[in-house]
């Protein structure tokens, strides 16, 4: 048995192993009784920190400074996202930099940490499980499954030999029958026959009696059948009927026995969502609340995505796709393959930077620091981007002479669906370039900003039209209603940009209008985005802002 413990798991000394624990030390995180915590701080190390027991775990280990090892770093750099000491902040590397409060950042990280936990406890685990659960029971059930469809077949192989039969039988009979018109054909022209050739012997019989005979009267009356018996009758052949058996073709009689359909590997529902739906319910807020402004640089602003709490990726035009820290800091640049300014920007399940090229046609992945081709599109160019929560990617495109769209789904770089037409046939998006950003509900409805068409539509996952919405009259709205961004939240509402009209509207996933952004001194809203926690990202076009907007409780 262990000495540090007990039969009622008492907690022992970590030094002696035989006294009961009465402190902590929260820096070396061992055990103490009161005689041995005077032993442990022996030392001199001044990082020592005796906690009661019950307290344990409650100090705050702050980072030692590389720079100055005498100090703790009790605070992070904005900019360059270091920890920082007191000494550091007044350094020339810092000039001019804004700092926080490590405690803060710690307390966000811990609040992030508490999130995550639940999740991974009451999300992603029991999905995992249940997943398994599954997989396991197709295992079990799998030989049973292929031994009924081996049954199947070999009934449908009992059906065919029984079908065959009777066709042979049907032969046999059919066979007959020509026989039996065959012997009657025969034996008609054959008693046709004989009954001549009764005729010829009456007629030689008589011509022998004139012959022989020396009457005047019957050989003067003689007229003579030769000419009339010389016409033979026409020759009945009546040829034996043919059986013609055709050639066995295999792959004919293959498909004609049956069709063995492949097995599909529908990975949907074993996909956990990272936007998975919040299970609480998360009302609005009477007053939206603006939490941050974020200055990005760009001449016009088109696009921003989030990756994850502490960085957002934007683009606009430029050919530099910028990431900022949660503090507006900018954290990194990437230009594009072509040099051109990207049409729109998205982050893949990877965490992989996604941009579409509409100039060259093609949809690129950037992975550590190298750009690839992933899509290459011919007749269409490429424009707004959505990852899924499956993982894969749709993207709305326009014909090369601007007269169709349409939604493309990939998994990859293979194409999955095409989404264009409604069930009568007719076009669901307008046929120009103007923008159509798109984004998945949690529900997996497909909805698409259409400017042309000044609508946002919206099909389910197989591209069946559920509703359109055009825009709710308002006095205070005099623009027509353009849409431009569009995302969805944690409570499956819609968020649309008007850019015309300087406001987003929020809609439920019926397509009901539910109210409107237009406080926070918003101007020409265009692409949205919201994180984790339903915050709203606004990008203003020409101010070149993004803005971060609380409008949940």
């Amino acid at each position: 048995m262990d000495p540090r413990t007990s039969a009622q798991d008492v907690h022992r000394c970590d030094h002696c192993e035989t006294a009961i624990v009465h402190s902590y030390c929260d820096f070396c995180h061992v055990n103490l009784c009161k005689p041995c915590v005077v032993d442990h701080i022996s030392d001199g190390y001044d990082k020592h920190k005796i906690v009661p027991f019950q307290e344990r775990r409650s100090t705050l280990i702050y980072p030692n400074c590389g720079k100055h090892p005498q100090k703790n770093c009790e605070l992070q750099c904005r900019e360059c996202g270091t920890f920082v000491c007191s000494s550091c902040m007044a350094s020339d590397q810092h000039k001019g930099h804004s700092f926080v409060e490590v405690t803060e950042v710690y307390k966000t990280k811990k609040d992030i940490i508490e999130k995550d936990t639940k999740k991974y406890e009451n999300l992603i685990s029991p999905k995992y499980e249940k997943i398994v659960l599954d997989l396991e029971n197709q295992l079990a059930n799998l030989d049973g499954g292929y031994e009924k469809l081996t049954k199947t077949m070999s009934k449908q192989g009992e059906q065919w030999h029984r079908e065959i039969d009777i066709v042979i039988k049907e032969m046999k009979t059919e066979i007959n029958e020509i026989k039996v018109k065959h012997r009657d054909i025969l034996r008609t022209h054959l008693n046709e026959i004989k009954q001549i050739q009764s005729l010829i012997k009456q007629t030689l019989l008589a011509i022998k009696e004139i012959k022989n005979s020396t009457e005047l009267s019957p050989t003067i009356k003689y007229s003579s059948k030769i000419r009339e018996f010389s016409k033979l009758p026409p020759k009945v052949k009546v040829t034996l009927p043919t059986f013609i058996p055709k050639p066995i073709d295999r792959e004919k009689l293959y498909s004609l026995f049956g069709q063995i359909t492949p097995f599909s590997t529908a990975r949907e529902e074993n996909v956990v969502s990272l936007n998975q739906p919040n299970t609480s319910v998360r009302e609005l807020l009477d007053e939206p609340e603006l939490v941050t402004t974020i200055q990005t640089g760009y001449t016009e602003l088109y696009n921003v995505t989030y990756i994850n709490d502490d960085r957002i990726l934007t683009s606009g035009w430029s050919n530099e796709i910028k990431c900022f820290n949660a503090y507006g800091s900018l954290q990194q640049k990437i230009v594009t393959k072509s040099g051109e300014e990207p049409s729109d920007i998205a982050v893949d399940v990877g965490r992989d930077l996604l941009y579409s090229d509409w100039t060259v046609g093609t949809v690129n992945k950037v992975k550590n620091g190298r750009t690839k081709v992933l899509i290459r599109t011919r007749g269409w160019k490429p424009d707004r981007l959505c990852i899924t929560s499956t993982g894969d990617l749709l993207v709305t495109m326009y014909s090369d002479d601007k007269t169709e769209s349409k939604v493309v789904r990939y998994s990859g770089s293979t194409k999955k669906q095409t989404i264009q037409f409604d069930d009568k046939g007719n076009p669901l998006y307008s046929g120009n370039t103007k923008l159509k950003y798109i984004t998945e509900n949690r529900n997996h409805d497909i909805c698409v900003a259409d400017r042309g068409a000044g609508a946002v539509v919206v099909v389910n996952q197989d591209g069946k039209l559920r509703w359109r919405y055009t825009g709710h009259p308002s006095v205070a709205k005099i623009n027509p209603f353009e849409p431009y961004g569009i995302t969805t939240d944690s409570q499956s509402r819609i968020l649309t940009a008007d850019s015309y009209n300087h406001c987003i509207h929020i809609l439920d996933q019926i397509g009901q209008f539910l109210r409107y952004i237009d406080n926070c001194n918003l101007k020409d809203p265009y692409g949205l985005c919201v994180d984790n926690n339903d915050n709203l990202f606004v990008c203003e076009y020409n101010k070149s802002y993004v803005k971060k907007i609380k409008y949940v409780k």
